[in-house]
């Protein structure tokens, strides 16, 4: 049976209930999710409602904003993080990435503005799917094997190096690749140019500002801060199917690529002062939204036409393993949508469809529109 729990944030008399997005989150769960939680804020007013549970089992009203693992959508915070830096005069876009970062031996062509569009050509430390349809494997982030090592702690540096063991997917600046080392470099560049972890450059930049208090850059933590929803992993074992709780993991395995914690009203928070120009100088957020031509990728955003009154919708959405986030903006940042999902992972990433359903029937609800070809980043588990 779906559980609906609700709560109405009323925006100057506005934000009256909304049976179409109800509707579409309960769908989601009949269709796989365990649980939803949803943050809208448009010309109607601002909402947040949840569907499903909070755990397998469970029977406590799902949270409207609890915490919950962003996987892809932790790109974007760091963007944005390099390029405030960009605007102190810390950080040269157009920089090799090498200058900051001189004991990799980066191809001196790969700039930091590479590391952030996805075509520096920098093996993903996640693995690869070749056009040929060859995987080459990275760190093991499947099955039994990451079970048994999901408290396993990687260095970045480790991480890096298993990346550039392997032969880059083309030349620095010559095609698009997703790849989640791109954003351990990007990661690094910010501390080294600091002289600061990333968590204090965030808080420092991004977080004190906005008055985030629920965004948390784990590093090695397994924990989840309370309350939050949890996530699971279903794999075979021994000729028997097994499925565990996977909300406490060490998220090294991804790292920059996708190990932050947030939650809807933090992820609205941010993205609508993002997109409304509330962070970053205009010259910049220019630079973030323009897309480069294969996939639509920005820097650390994906652009993406609705077609229609609709048009142009900016998000970085998250996959990771048992959670999800999607983070959808307007360029006015007036229409915002945010969510959180758990659920039941498996090593043949069975809710990708599920996730890519959930953009189609949240985002046509909020902002009208055809979403089409999905630009939708990860939706499987890796980041």
């Amino acid at each position: 049976m779906t559980t609906i729990h609700a709560a109405r944030l009323a925006v100057s008399g506005q934000g009256s209930d909304r049976p179409e997005l109800r509707q579409a989150i309960e769908e989601l769960v009949r269709s796989g999710f365990l649980g939803v939680q949803l943050r809208v804020s448009d010309e109607r007013g601002a909402w947040a409602c949840s569907a499903g549970a909070r755990e397998l089992g469970g029977d406590a009203a799902p949270l409207t904003d609890g915490h919950f693992r962003i996987g892809s959508s932790t790109k974007s915070f760091i963007a944005t993080t390099v390029l405030l830096l960009v605007a102190e005069g810390r950080v040269a876009l157009d920089a090799p990435a090498d200058q900051y970062l001189p004991e990799f031996g980066l191809d001196r062509r790969i700039t930091v503005r590479m590391l952030l569009q996805h075509t520096s050509g920098v093996f993903s430390h996640t693995g690869e799917l070749l056009e040929d349809g060859t995987v080459v494997p990275g760190v093991p982030w499947r099955g039994k094997e990451w079970v048994d090592r999901r408290f396993h702690t990687y260095l970045p540096e480790e991480l890096v190096r298993l990346s550039l063991s392997r032969s880059p997917r083309f030349e620095p600046g010559e095609g698009w690749s997703y790849s989640n080392t791109n954003y351990v470099l990007a990661r690094l560049v910010i501390e080294r140019a600091t002289g600061r972890s990333f968590a204090e450059e965030l808080r420092r930049l991004v977080l004190a500002p906005l008055g985030l208090t629920g965004t948390v850059a784990p590093g090695s933590s397994p924990d989840v801060p309370e309350p939050h929803h949890h996530g699971y992993y279903r794999y075979p074992d021994g000729g028997q199917e097994r499925t565990v709780d996977v909300t406490r993991h060490d998220p090294t395995w991804v790292a920059a690529g996708g190990d932050m914690i947030s939650t809807t009203r933090d992820l609205h928070t941010y993205f609508a002062a993002l997109m409304g120009g509330r962070l970053l100088p205009a010259g910049l957020l220019a630079e973030m939204r323009t897309p480069e031509e294969r996939v639509g990728y920005g820097l650390g955003l994906f652009a993406q036409d609705l077609g229609g009154a609709a048009g142009t919708v900016y998000h970085h959405n998250g996959a990771t393993i048992g959670s999800a986030a999607l983070m959808y903006g307007s360029p006015d940042g007036r229409r915002v949508l945010t969510a959180g999902l758990n659920f039941v992972d498996d090593p043949e990433m069975s809710i990708a469809a599920g996730f890519q359903k959930a953009q189609q029937l949240l985002v046509g609800a909020v902002f009208g529109g055809v979403s089409g070809a999905e630009q939708a980043g990860p939706s499987g588990s890796a980041g």
